[in-house]
């Protein structure tokens, strides 16, 4: 049993989209730094960034009806549509930066255009559309936006989904044909290929087990290389903690102040995928509907075109379920062994507060393939049971912590950086809309832990990422300019005649 120790600048754990991008940035921002990362599987992206495990949506609030709220007086709340959007563009920009500089060689191996829509029935419902639709669509960052309670538009839109439909309620939709799919895991794939070519080392089958605090202000991980069984440890300025779910357990780990009073709720999704090119081929967009009353903001019914190993899929879903493991690939005592003295308190109210969502979890998690089948003909009224099959998602951990405006064990819904008040570690939780806000999170991640080389680093930043530190609503010219070359860039032509095999 070995124990060599080896120092090094940063240290990546995980190798998902989040460790992806940050390996990335820094690598172009700092090349002389020496990064390694460590993955507990076989090979990069197969967690919570695998394309079977995401709904794969370029999370820009085009179609994502959680993303825009309706206050008391009636009005519409765009401002948390408007930031996740607006988070996106980053991420356009920083791929289009890596197709410019031949780093990623081919766009549509990750990225295809594909309209996003928002689908509801219901006279409260349609009523509620409208207003939205008002609301974003006079907005520069959702130009195009259209709206239709038409029943000839909306076959001609989504035949699949008006085939076989009784009209016995209203019916209304919006469209947008700038929205996108993007398949993560193989981003991720094509961002490690990137930097093992510069020279970061990248150890898989290696499970961080302990990560301490030395006293030169290092980090200290014990880590068991699953492969020889032997312990090794590595020592480094920064640690970046993106294990996906894995993250909680790594980070109390540390022992920082930051770490405490923060628990994890764990769910687990399930998707259809269609088994029929026939059926497939009849439909050409992704497609959300409202959540069921009760069921958590990531369980929003969607019809997906998604685009896997270069061929056209369509999956439906995500169907809530509960595991107490916090990864695909976890252990059952995850949920026990998370909870601490600390947040023991944080857990019990987010218990007490959320009995509604474990009964709808208990629910969602007992219904038969007949019972998802239903919910699915709410969609596509002629499904048929034999063109679906199941498959499992990944997991997701939600955050819980105390807020000072919601009290003890608030369950969040979005993705949070964690980090020690001297910038030395940072661990990312939480959930959608992720992936898709990655290069967002990352660079806030360098603002936080990196103040001191900001300043040195803010003009390579703006290279790569022409609008970052502005704000793309107050300068709409660039909003148009930065929108348009993307598009261009990443090969995203508003035309279904896109090439897939």
């Amino acid at each position: 049993m070995s124990n060599r120790q080896t120092k090094t600048d940063v240290i990546l754990i995980g190798a998902g989209i989040m460790s992806a991008t940050l390996g990335s940035l820094l690598k172009a921002l700092a090349p002389e730094w020496e990064i390694k990362v460590f993955e507990k599987l076989e090979s990069a992206g197969e967690e919570s960034s695998n394309e079977w495990n995401n709904a794969g949506t370029g999370h820009a609030a085009l179609c994502e009806l959680n993303y825009t709220s309706e206050k008391p007086d009636g009005s519409i709340d765009i401002s948390k549509a408007v930031k996740i959007n607006e988070q996106f563009q980053l991420s356009r920009q920083f791929w289009s930066y890596l197709v410019k500089s031949n780093l990623i060689q081919n766009p549509h191996d990750f990225i295809m255009s594909i309209p996003h829509m928002s689908l509801v029935l219901g006279e409260d419902n349609v009523t509620f559309l409208k207003k939205r639709f008002e609301a974003l669509s006079s907005h520069p960052l959702f130009q195009g936006m259209e709206y239709s309670d038409d029943h000839d538009k909306l076959t001609e839109w989504i035949p699949l989904i008006m085939e076989g439909r009784v009209m016995n309620e209203p019916i209304a939709a919006t469209k947008i044909d700038s929205g996108t799919d993007v398949n993560f895991g193989a981003l991720t794939r094509i961002l490690f290929d990137h930097l093992k070519s510069h020279n970061v080392e990248i150890h898989y089958k290696h499970s961080v087990e302990d990560i301490k605090r030395t006293e030169d202000g290092m980090w200290e991980l014990k880590i068991w290389n699953r492969e020889t069984g032997s312990i090794e440890r590595h020592t480094a300025k920064f640690v970046f903690i993106g294990g996906g779910g894995g993250s909680l357990h790594l980070l109390q780990k540390t022992g920082i102040p930051e770490s405490k009073h923060i628990g994890g709720f764990p769910v687990s999704g399930l998707f259809m995928v269609c088994n029929n090119p026939e059926v497939i081929e009849q439909h050409h967009a992704k497609v959300y509907g409202k959540a069921k009353v009760g069921a958590p903001p990531m369980s929003v019914p969607h019809l997906d075109t998604r685009f896997i190993d270069n061929k056209k899929s369509l999956l439906f879903g995500p169907f809530a379920g509960f595991s107490p493991k916090f990864l695909k690939t976890g252990s059952n005592l995850d949920l026990i062994t998370s909870v601490k003295p600390n947040n023991v308190l944080t857990m019990l109210a987010a218990g007490a507060k959320n009995i509604p969502l474990t009964k709808y979890l208990i629910q969602q998690l007992m219904l038969s393939k007949e019972q998802r089948i239903e919910e699915l003909r709410e969609f596509i009224p002629n499904a048929k049971s034999e063109d679906w099959d199941i498959v499992v998602a990944g997991q997701r951990v939600q955050v819980i912590k105390d807020t000072e405006t919601e009290g003890v064990g608030t369950l969040q819904f979005g993705t949070e950086v964690i980090n020690a008040a001297d910038g030395s570690i940072a661990a990312l939780l939480g959930a959608s809309p992720g992936a898709s806000t990655a290069v967002h999170v990352m660079l806030e991640v360098l603002e936080k832990c990196f103040p001191q080389h900001m300043d040195e680093w803010v003009p390579k930043i703006k290279e790569m990422i022409p609008s970052y530190g502005i704000s793309l609503v107050e300068h709409p010219e660039l909003l148009q300019e930065i929108q348009s070359s993307t598009a261009k860039v990443l090969g995203l032509v508003e035309t279904e005649e896109l090439v897939y095999h």
